[in-house]
């Protein structure tokens, strides 16, 4: 293993002590939510800024391919680092002083990170990141509160999508990245790890708003959801196959892309009852 690797996964690792710490802390399912919206809401932005428009790219050297391997370094950073700051920030209702203090750890950490060639900066600057940040951290902290009044209607079904975000996105990205399962071929870009990634954002974020339309779907019976989104998945997988943009690798890449937004629309039910309540279970 490279020595870029300990510095990712031991950023990784006293971040995820922390979220552990919270969670225990706070057994709210709310606080799940709220910690699933803040990924969702980086993801977003990462996909505009890193994917599309080629900000960075990391170097934790644990995949072979280049492109995927720094897929896994933007995990660290949007998947866990920031996100369980945001959460610390907003549960325990942190001032201004932690949150100039958060973001000038970040901003150092990625100044480290550079300094040690284990991420490169293009087009981006350090300064960026700590701008987004000072907006970033503020509006986590207001998401909580709104949580507990979106109780039907569009906010519900906003909160919903961006919950339900991170779980098909990730679910979406770590099958190819980490066995090859699948390659898209939009021919948007002529590197196919790079085309693949920029289309699976688009079908992953295509998943979810068909799944949360169906959740906010008052229906008799609950199959005809299940029905409804495993339907409209198999023809959007043959006509990707037809059109020669989805190109299945392994036997079982198309099975698993059926099943798993089914599991993500039963999830999603369970948040969004929880949501209609605007109660805070414990756990």
């Amino acid at each position: 293993m490279s020595s870029n690797s300990y510095w990712y996964l031991g950023l990784s690792f006293i971040s995820i002590i922390l979220l552990v710490i919270v969670f225990y802390r706070k057994r709210s399912l709310h606080t799940y939510l709220q910690f699933f919206i803040g990924v969702e809401l980086l993801y977003i932005i990462e996909a505009v800024i890193y994917i599309f428009l080629g900000s960075y790219e990391y170097h934790p050297k644990l995949l072979c391919n280049r492109y995927y391997d720094s897929h896994l370094g933007a995990l660290t950073s949007n998947l866990i680092s920031i996100p369980s700051l945001a959460l610390v920030l907003s549960v325990y209702q942190l001032g201004w002083l932690w949150i100039v203090g958060f973001i000038a750890l970040l901003a150092g950490i990625e100044w480290l990170f550079v300094e040690l060639h284990i991420y490169s900066l293009h087009w981006w600057r350090i300064g960026y990141t700590s701008l987004g940040l000072l907006f970033y951290f503020p509006l986590i902290k207001k998401i909580y509160p709104w949580m507990l009044k979106a109780k039907k209607g569009v906010s519900r079904a906003f909160l919903l999508f961006f919950c339900l975000g991170p779980l098909s996105g990730t679910a979406q990205f770590l099958p190819f990245m980490l066995f090859s399962s699948r390659v898209y071929r939009p021919g948007w870009f002529s590197d196919p790890a790079y085309d693949t990634s920029a289309f699976g954002i688009v079908y992953y974020l295509s998943v979810v708003l068909v799944t949360t339309l169906l959740l906010m779907v008052s229906w008799k019976y609950r199959w005809i959801k299940y029905a409804c989104l495993e339907t409209i998945l198999i023809i959007a997988t043959l006509l990707l196959k037809r059109n020669g943009i989805l190109i299945s690798q392994v036997w079982w890449d198309v099975y698993l892309y059926l099943l798993f937004p089914l599991l993500i629309l039963m999830i999603g039910k369970t948040f969004g009852k929880h949501l209609a309540r605007g109660e805070t279970p414990r756990f």
